[in-house]
Protein backbone atom coordinates (compact mmCIF):
# COMPACT_ATOMS: atom_id res chain seq x y z
CA UNK A 1 0.00 0.00 0.00
CA UNK A 2 2.82 2.57 0.99
CA UNK A 3 5.17 1.83 -1.64
CA UNK A 4 3.13 2.34 -4.44
CA UNK A 5 3.50 6.19 -3.64
CA UNK A 6 7.26 5.95 -2.36
CA UNK A 7 8.22 7.98 -5.40
CA UNK A 8 6.10 11.59 -4.57
CA UNK A 9 7.54 11.98 -0.97
CA UNK A 10 8.08 15.13 -1.35
CA UNK A 11 3.93 15.96 -1.51
CA UNK A 12 3.63 14.32 1.50
CA UNK A 13 2.82 17.05 3.85
CA UNK A 14 0.00 17.85 1.81
CA UNK A 15 -2.29 15.43 2.45
CA UNK A 16 -4.76 15.96 0.22
CA UNK A 17 -2.83 15.88 -2.76
CA UNK A 18 -0.77 13.23 -1.99
CA UNK A 19 -3.87 10.94 -1.24
CA UNK A 20 -4.70 11.09 -4.83
CA UNK A 21 -1.79 8.79 -5.57
CA UNK A 22 -2.97 5.80 -2.98
CA UNK A 23 -3.66 2.57 -4.68
CA UNK A 24 -2.48 4.35 -7.86
CA UNK A 25 -1.05 0.97 -9.51
CA UNK A 26 -3.54 -1.49 -10.79
CA UNK A 27 -4.59 -5.18 -8.92
CA UNK A 28 -7.50 -7.29 -8.61
CA UNK A 29 -10.46 -5.29 -7.91
CA UNK A 30 -8.98 -2.00 -7.94
CA UNK A 31 -9.35 0.75 -11.05
CA UNK A 32 -7.10 3.46 -10.91
CA UNK A 33 -8.51 6.86 -12.46
CA UNK A 34 -5.11 7.21 -14.13
CA UNK A 35 -2.82 3.96 -13.54
CA UNK A 36 0.69 5.00 -12.02
CA UNK A 37 -0.30 8.38 -11.02
CA UNK A 38 -4.02 8.84 -9.62
CA UNK A 39 -6.05 6.04 -7.55
CA UNK A 40 -9.54 4.68 -7.54
CA UNK A 41 -10.83 8.40 -6.64
CA UNK A 42 -14.25 7.27 -8.65
CA UNK A 43 -14.36 3.40 -7.18
CA UNK A 44 -13.97 5.11 -3.85
CA UNK A 45 -16.39 7.60 -4.33
CA UNK A 46 -19.30 5.08 -6.03
CA UNK A 47 -18.85 3.49 -2.64
CA UNK A 48 -19.27 6.69 -0.73
CA UNK A 49 -22.50 6.97 -2.47
CA UNK A 50 -23.70 4.33 -0.01
CA UNK A 51 -24.14 6.71 2.68
CA UNK A 52 -21.55 5.01 5.57
CA UNK A 53 -18.83 5.62 6.67
CA UNK A 54 -15.62 3.39 4.59
CA UNK A 55 -13.51 0.85 5.70
CA UNK A 56 -10.03 -0.22 4.90
CA UNK A 57 -9.64 -3.79 4.61
CA UNK A 58 -7.58 -5.98 3.28
CA UNK A 59 -5.03 -9.41 4.25
CA UNK A 60 -2.24 -7.90 4.99
CA UNK A 61 -2.39 -3.70 5.85
CA UNK A 62 0.65 -1.22 6.22
CA UNK A 63 3.74 -2.48 5.06
CA UNK A 64 6.42 -0.43 3.29
CA UNK A 65 7.13 3.04 3.81
CA UNK A 66 5.91 5.68 5.34
CA UNK A 67 3.40 4.88 7.37
CA UNK A 68 2.53 8.54 8.52
CA UNK A 69 1.71 9.55 4.78
CA UNK A 70 0.15 5.84 4.42
CA UNK A 71 -2.41 6.56 7.16
CA UNK A 72 -3.30 9.96 6.36
CA UNK A 73 -4.17 9.34 2.77
CA UNK A 74 -6.20 6.46 4.24
CA UNK A 75 -8.12 8.77 6.42
CA UNK A 76 -8.28 11.49 4.30
CA UNK A 77 -11.08 9.08 1.59
CA UNK A 78 -12.34 7.07 4.99
CA UNK A 79 -11.86 9.36 8.07
CA UNK A 80 -13.86 12.14 10.13
CA UNK A 81 -13.31 15.61 9.44
CA UNK A 82 -11.15 17.59 13.03
CA UNK A 83 -12.98 20.17 13.57
CA UNK A 84 -11.04 23.74 13.13
CA UNK A 85 -8.13 21.46 11.06
CA UNK A 86 -8.17 21.98 7.42
CA UNK A 87 -6.68 19.04 4.76
CA UNK A 88 -6.40 16.73 7.62
CA UNK A 89 -8.64 13.81 9.00
CA UNK A 90 -9.14 11.74 11.70
CA UNK A 91 -10.74 8.36 13.05
CA UNK A 92 -11.36 5.82 10.95
CA UNK A 93 -11.81 1.61 10.80
CA UNK A 94 -8.97 -0.08 9.24
CA UNK A 95 -9.28 -4.16 9.38
CA UNK A 96 -6.40 -6.89 8.25
CA UNK A 97 -5.60 -9.90 8.84
CA UNK A 98 -2.09 -8.89 9.60
CA UNK A 99 -1.50 -5.31 10.34
CA UNK A 100 1.96 -4.06 10.21
CA UNK A 101 3.20 -3.52 13.31
CA UNK A 102 4.16 0.94 12.91
CA UNK A 103 1.61 0.92 10.51
CA UNK A 104 -0.76 -0.06 13.52
CA UNK A 105 0.48 2.55 15.81
CA UNK A 106 0.55 5.24 13.37
CA UNK A 107 -3.35 4.26 12.83
CA UNK A 108 -3.51 4.64 16.80
CA UNK A 109 -1.97 7.99 16.85
CA UNK A 110 -4.90 9.19 14.37
CA UNK A 111 -7.40 8.35 16.28
CA UNK A 112 -8.15 5.56 14.05
CA UNK A 113 -9.38 1.74 14.75
CA UNK A 114 -6.85 -0.89 13.68
CA UNK A 115 -8.73 -4.43 14.42
CA UNK A 116 -6.35 -7.78 13.32
CA UNK A 117 -9.25 -9.90 11.97
CA UNK A 118 -9.44 -12.48 9.41
CA UNK A 119 -11.06 -10.50 6.54
CA UNK A 120 -11.78 -13.95 4.50
CA UNK A 121 -15.62 -13.44 4.26
CA UNK A 122 -15.56 -9.47 3.63
CA UNK A 123 -15.32 -8.52 0.09
CA UNK A 124 -15.03 -4.66 -1.78
CA UNK A 125 -18.26 -3.56 -1.41
CA UNK A 126 -19.93 -5.24 1.35
CA UNK A 127 -22.09 -3.45 4.27
CA UNK A 128 -21.02 -4.43 7.60
CA UNK A 129 -21.39 -3.44 11.31
CA UNK A 130 -18.42 -3.76 13.89
CA UNK A 131 -18.55 -4.04 17.22
CA UNK A 132 -16.14 -3.57 18.80
CA UNK A 133 -17.01 -4.29 22.08
CA UNK A 134 -18.78 -7.69 21.55
CA UNK A 135 -15.74 -8.25 18.80
CA UNK A 136 -17.97 -9.26 16.14
CA UNK A 137 -18.18 -8.20 11.95
CA UNK A 138 -21.63 -8.98 10.93
CA UNK A 139 -23.41 -8.60 7.54
CA UNK A 140 -25.65 -5.03 8.12
CA UNK A 141 -28.34 -6.21 5.80
CA UNK A 142 -28.73 -10.34 6.99
CA UNK A 143 -26.93 -10.15 10.52
CA UNK A 144 -24.60 -13.02 9.56
CA UNK A 145 -21.44 -13.37 11.34
CA UNK A 146 -18.32 -12.87 9.15
CA UNK A 147 -15.40 -12.68 11.94
CA UNK A 148 -14.83 -12.59 15.14
CA UNK A 149 -11.92 -10.77 17.14
CA UNK A 150 -10.23 -9.21 20.12
CA UNK A 151 -8.79 -5.70 20.36
CA UNK A 152 -5.29 -5.80 21.02
CA UNK A 153 -5.34 -3.86 24.12
CA UNK A 154 -9.17 -2.31 25.55
CA UNK A 155 -7.35 1.22 25.77
CA UNK A 156 -7.66 1.13 22.34
CA UNK A 157 -11.42 2.47 22.37
CA UNK A 158 -9.96 5.29 24.88
CA UNK A 159 -7.61 6.17 22.09
CA UNK A 160 -10.81 6.68 19.56
CA UNK A 161 -12.46 9.08 22.06
CA UNK A 162 -9.62 10.81 22.87
CA UNK A 163 -8.88 11.43 19.10
CA UNK A 164 -5.90 9.54 19.03
CA UNK A 165 -2.88 7.76 21.22
CA UNK A 166 -1.02 10.70 21.87
CA UNK A 167 -3.59 13.22 23.14
CA UNK A 168 -4.98 10.24 25.24
CA UNK A 169 -0.94 9.87 26.66
CA UNK A 170 -1.13 13.69 27.14
CA UNK A 171 -4.43 14.15 28.94
CA UNK A 172 -3.71 11.41 30.93
CA UNK A 173 -0.56 12.63 32.08
CA UNK A 174 -2.31 16.13 32.76
CA UNK A 175 -5.01 14.73 34.64
CA UNK A 176 -2.94 12.89 37.00
CA UNK A 177 -0.78 15.65 37.93
CA UNK A 178 -3.73 17.71 38.58
CA UNK A 179 -5.41 15.23 40.78
CA UNK A 180 -1.65 14.78 42.58
CA UNK A 181 -2.08 18.80 43.38
CA UNK A 182 -5.70 18.45 44.63
CA UNK A 183 -5.04 15.82 47.01
CA UNK A 184 -7.00 13.36 45.07
CA UNK A 185 -7.07 9.82 44.72
CA UNK A 186 -5.85 7.84 41.30
CA UNK A 187 -8.43 8.31 38.43
CA UNK A 188 -10.16 5.66 37.28
CA UNK A 189 -11.66 7.54 34.52
CA UNK A 190 -9.42 5.52 32.13
CA UNK A 191 -9.31 2.22 30.71
CA UNK A 192 -5.89 0.40 32.23
CA UNK A 193 -3.70 -1.78 29.86
CA UNK A 194 -3.78 -5.50 31.51
CA UNK A 195 -0.72 -6.34 34.15
CA UNK A 196 1.70 -8.86 33.06
CA UNK A 197 2.00 -12.16 34.46
CA UNK A 198 4.77 -11.71 37.50
CA UNK A 199 7.72 -13.88 36.48
CA UNK A 200 11.02 -14.79 38.52
CA UNK A 201 12.46 -15.26 35.37
CA UNK A 202 15.76 -12.87 34.01
CA UNK A 203 15.13 -9.96 31.74
CA UNK A 204 17.09 -9.97 28.22
CA UNK A 205 19.60 -7.13 27.75
CA UNK A 206 16.57 -5.21 25.16
CA UNK A 207 14.53 -6.06 28.31
CA UNK A 208 16.48 -4.51 30.97
CA UNK A 209 17.45 -1.13 28.67
CA UNK A 210 13.86 -0.09 28.18
CA UNK A 211 13.19 -0.85 31.62
CA UNK A 212 15.92 1.42 32.14
CA UNK A 213 14.40 4.23 30.90
CA UNK A 214 10.82 3.75 32.62
CA UNK A 215 12.73 3.34 36.12
CA UNK A 216 12.40 -0.25 36.63
CA UNK A 217 14.59 -3.16 36.26
CA UNK A 218 13.01 -4.71 33.30
CA UNK A 219 10.15 -5.01 31.02
CA UNK A 220 8.10 -7.87 30.38
CA UNK A 221 6.52 -8.55 27.08
CA UNK A 222 3.08 -7.89 26.70
CA UNK A 223 3.51 -4.81 29.56
CA UNK A 224 2.60 -1.12 28.81
CA UNK A 225 5.49 1.29 29.43
CA UNK A 226 6.28 4.99 28.29
CA UNK A 227 10.21 4.94 27.82
CA UNK A 228 12.04 8.16 28.10
CA UNK A 229 13.69 8.98 24.79
CA UNK A 230 17.24 9.75 24.57
CA UNK A 231 18.35 9.97 21.09
CA UNK A 232 16.05 10.55 18.11
CA UNK A 233 16.89 11.16 14.42
CA UNK A 234 14.59 12.86 11.71
CA UNK A 235 15.42 12.79 8.22
CA UNK A 236 13.74 15.06 5.54
CA UNK A 237 11.04 13.23 3.33
CA UNK A 238 9.38 12.73 6.22
CA UNK A 239 10.14 15.91 8.58
CA UNK A 240 8.24 17.82 7.41
CA UNK A 241 5.29 15.41 8.67
CA UNK A 242 6.67 15.35 11.86
CA UNK A 243 6.77 19.52 11.66
CA UNK A 244 3.16 19.40 10.91
CA UNK A 245 2.63 16.80 13.94
CA UNK A 246 4.58 18.86 16.37
CA UNK A 247 2.93 22.08 15.74
CA UNK A 248 -0.59 20.09 16.38
CA UNK A 249 0.83 19.61 19.47
CA UNK A 250 2.12 22.64 20.22
CA UNK A 251 5.73 21.66 21.09
CA UNK A 252 7.71 24.03 21.85
CA UNK A 253 10.80 22.27 22.97
CA UNK A 254 12.22 18.78 22.77
CA UNK A 255 12.51 16.45 25.95
CA UNK A 256 15.14 14.19 24.65
CA UNK A 257 18.19 14.73 24.61
CA UNK A 258 19.25 14.35 21.21
CA UNK A 259 17.38 15.16 18.16
CA UNK A 260 18.80 15.23 15.02
CA UNK A 261 17.34 15.98 11.31
CA UNK A 262 18.98 15.09 8.36
CA UNK A 263 19.02 15.92 4.84
CA UNK A 264 20.26 12.82 3.19
CA UNK A 265 17.26 12.31 1.23
CA UNK A 266 17.10 15.01 -0.88
CA UNK A 267 20.61 16.59 -1.09
CA UNK A 268 21.69 15.15 -4.36
CA UNK A 269 18.87 16.60 -6.85
CA UNK A 270 16.65 18.16 -4.88
CA UNK A 271 12.94 20.01 -6.15
CA UNK A 272 11.74 23.05 -5.57
CA UNK A 273 9.84 21.76 -2.52
CA UNK A 274 13.15 20.42 -1.12
CA UNK A 275 14.72 23.30 -1.16
CA UNK A 276 12.54 24.95 1.09
CA UNK A 277 12.25 22.43 3.13
CA UNK A 278 16.01 23.09 3.44
CA UNK A 279 15.52 26.46 4.29
CA UNK A 280 12.81 26.25 6.85
CA UNK A 281 13.07 23.15 8.49
CA UNK A 282 16.36 23.94 10.39
CA UNK A 283 15.10 26.77 12.46
CA UNK A 284 12.50 24.57 13.45
CA UNK A 285 13.92 21.64 15.27
CA UNK A 286 16.83 24.13 16.21
CA UNK A 287 14.56 26.31 17.76
CA UNK A 288 13.13 23.32 19.88
CA UNK A 289 16.81 22.33 21.30
CA UNK A 290 17.63 20.30 18.45
CA UNK A 291 20.31 19.79 15.70
CA UNK A 292 20.30 20.64 12.39
CA UNK A 293 22.77 19.13 9.83
CA UNK A 294 23.22 20.42 6.40
CA UNK A 295 22.34 18.96 2.77
CA UNK A 296 25.30 17.09 1.53
CA UNK A 297 26.59 16.69 5.90
CA UNK A 298 25.44 12.57 5.41
CA UNK A 299 23.38 10.18 6.01
CA UNK A 300 21.04 10.25 9.54
CA UNK A 301 21.71 6.53 10.08
CA UNK A 302 25.92 7.20 10.41
CA UNK A 303 25.54 10.30 12.47
CA UNK A 304 23.18 8.80 15.08
CA UNK A 305 25.31 5.87 15.22
CA UNK A 306 28.59 8.36 16.53
CA UNK A 307 26.28 9.88 19.01
CA UNK A 308 24.31 7.05 21.01
CA UNK A 309 24.79 6.27 24.34
CA UNK A 310 24.98 2.32 26.03
CA UNK A 311 21.86 1.32 27.42
CA UNK A 312 19.67 3.90 26.49
CA UNK A 313 16.08 4.04 24.01
CA UNK A 314 16.16 6.11 20.85
CA UNK A 315 14.12 6.32 17.75
CA UNK A 316 13.90 7.79 14.40
CA UNK A 317 11.16 8.92 11.98
CA UNK A 318 12.89 5.82 9.34
CA UNK A 319 11.26 2.96 9.04
CA UNK A 320 14.70 1.32 9.11
CA UNK A 321 15.84 2.83 12.06
CA UNK A 322 19.00 0.36 13.80
CA UNK A 323 20.95 1.39 16.41
CA UNK A 324 24.36 -0.31 16.89
CA UNK A 325 24.38 0.21 20.92
CA UNK A 326 21.18 1.31 23.11
CA UNK A 327 17.97 0.28 21.69
CA UNK A 328 15.87 1.71 19.01
CA UNK A 329 12.15 1.55 17.65
CA UNK A 330 11.61 2.25 14.18
CA UNK A 331 8.80 5.33 13.60
CA UNK A 332 8.81 8.06 16.06
CA UNK A 333 6.35 6.66 18.14
CA UNK A 334 5.93 7.79 21.65
CA UNK A 335 4.31 4.37 23.22
CA UNK A 336 5.60 1.12 22.94
CA UNK A 337 3.89 -2.48 23.39
CA UNK A 338 6.17 -4.98 23.43
CA UNK A 339 5.01 -7.71 21.62
CA UNK A 340 5.07 -11.18 23.48
CA UNK A 341 7.80 -13.45 22.38
CA UNK A 342 6.59 -16.96 20.12
CA UNK A 343 7.09 -20.48 21.99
Amino acid sequence: MTSLRHQMPWSRPDIPLHALAMLKNAREGIEPDQPGVVGPIKQIEALQQKGFPLAYVGDVVGTGSSRKSATNSVLWFMGDDIPHVPNKRGGGLCLGGKIAPIFFNTMEDAGALPIEVDVSNLNMGDVIDVYPYKGEVRNHETGELLATFELKTDVLIDEVRAGGRIPLIIGRGLTTKAREALGLPHSDVFRQAKDVAESDRGFSLAQKMVGRACGVKGIRPGAYCEPKMTSVGSQDTTGPMTRDELKDLACLGFSADLVMQSFCHTAAYPKPVDVNTHHTLPDFIMNRGGVSLRPGDGVIHSWLNRMLLPDTVGTGGDSHTRFPIGISFPAVLVWWHLQPQQA
